[in-house]
């Protein structure tokens, strides 16, 4: 008899890519979702071939010579109809008609965008659009017609850049302890202070920069927002700072010397800034979260086929069972994430606030980190004396090792991302059992 070809499955595309169980998003393999249109699978075809032809060619020579990438690739890339400053809602509008897709960009056209950047591996190419889309949208949704005009335009284009300049020696993930000071005196305000962690600082052109311009020291009360234009204002020195992972992008140790800010340079009003950056940690935290699945999914990948070519015992390390449980284990966890990825992309489709998104975007930070770092684990496992050396088969495996941490901490750590779900959860049952005793 011969064998029946099942029916072609409703909402699914042509096959895309490595057709490996798993080394790709389910979509690219043939599945149905109910998330994906034809616009999706162009754009998706748009961002592979910008990799495999700008990027991949690249990468190595960057990373050995410890260079940046050519920031000329942002306007390359915006020419193939790629975004160079994110897909936020506050952004989406910004791109020129001629670069956008019929019916216009969507969270999954940047779900997508961040999952091809990171399937060439860990190294940072392109990573300052991820930090231009972080530092944008407080200007975007705050800032005034006439600070949006010194800069919005320009970093759309790829023309400059802007990072987001919030953490300090003493206040990473507990951003109300910021301790750096803007004095308004008359036109401009005198900023003091340092910032750490600051990503892309050395490229910037602009940094969107918290201070605190309020009487008090401490807590969100007092902190507002500033656009500061590195190239014009004296009094900035910036240092780039060596890291643990390899990168031909970079973070910065940022000092502020009695620098003078144009006082029209503030963004949204004096004392809000805190609040525009929590909406803001949102679309952050789903940034590195896309980013970390594709890096848990290459972990896997790398494992899966190594496992299925080197032999140990008389066999392929495929055939121990222990082996096959690891792989299984490792593709539960990064489909489940790429799940949590895709449900919150729809929230924000869906027009969903950033208010009532924090909870969810912290917790799927965490998972994402946590899924990284077990895939990680456990492809070294597979790969055992080779993931612990620079090169041969294990390279790819050891530098995603490296980068764990970098997805475990920027953004908000996994403890007080933890912490923070817990307290709404709390929050919400308190309400809840109130409201019931009525």
């Amino acid at each position: 008899m011969a064998p029946v070809t099942p029916p072609a499955s409703q909402n699914a595309f042509e096959p895309f890519g490595d057709q490996t169980p798993g080394c790709e998003p389910y979509w690219y393999q043939g599945y149905a979702s109910a998330y994906y249109t034809a616009s999706h699978v162009e754009f998706r075809r748009k961002c592979r071939l910008f990799v495999e032809e700008e990027l991949s060619p690249n990468m190595e020579r960057w990373l050995d010579r410890r260079e940046v990438y050519p920031l000329d690739l942002h306007a390359k890339a915006l020419a193939r109809g790629l975004p160079t400053a994110g897909l936020a809602q506050a952004v989406q509008s910004r791109y020129p008609a001629e670069v956008m897709p019929e019916g216009g960009f969507d969270p999954f056209h940047e779900l997508i965008y961040l999952d091809e950047l990171a399937a060439i591996g860990p190294g940072g190419a392109m990573g300052q659009c991820g930090i231009n889309s972080m530092a944008l949208p407080p200007v975007l949704f705050a800032g005034s017609e006439e600070v949006q005009a010194e800069v919005v335009d320009d970093v759309i284009a790829g023309r400059k850049n802007i990072s987001l300049a919030i953490s300090e020696p003493s206040a990473g993930s507990d951003v109300a302890g910021l301790r750096a000071t803007a004095v308004r005196e008359g036109d401009f305000y005198r900023v003091s202070g340092q910032k750490k962690w600051i990503t892309g600082g050395h490229i910037a052109d602009f940094l969107t920069l918290a201070v605190r311009t309020g009487g008090s020291t401490s807590g969100g009360q007092g902190v507002s927002l500033l656009l500061v234009d590195v190239k014009r204002t004296p009094g900035i020195e910036i240092r780039k700072m060596e890291t643990q992972f390899d990168t031909c992008h970079g973070t910065t140790f940022i000092t502020l010397d009695n620098a003078m800010v144009p006082a029209k340079n503030l963004i949204g009003q004096e004392g809000q800034g805190f609040m525009y950056l929590l909406f803001n940690f949102n679309h952050e935290r789903l940034v590195i979260s896309v980013g970390s699945c594709r890096f848990a999914r290459l972990c896997y990948a790398e494992a899966l086929k190594y496992a299925v070519r080197r032999k140990t015992f008389g066999k392929a390390l495929a055939e121990h069972q222990m082996i096959r449980w690891k792989l299984g284990e490792m593709l539960r966890q990064i489909e489940a994430l790429h799940d949590y990825n895709e449900r919150v992309a729809f929230q924000y489709k869906s027009g969903v606030p950033d208010s009532r998104l924090g909870s969810q975007c912290a917790l799927l930070k965490v998972m994402a980190s946590k899924t990284f770092e077990y895939c990680a684990r456990e492809a070294a496992q597979v790969f055992g004396g080779s993931s612990i050396v620079r090169e041969g088969p294990g390279k790819m495996v050891e530098r995603l090792y490296r980068e764990v941490r970098a997805s475990a901490i920027p953004g908000g750590s996994e403890e007080v991302l933890l912490d923070l779900a817990a307290r709404q959860a709390i929050s919400g049952a308190k309400r809840q059992a109130a409201s019931s005793k009525l």
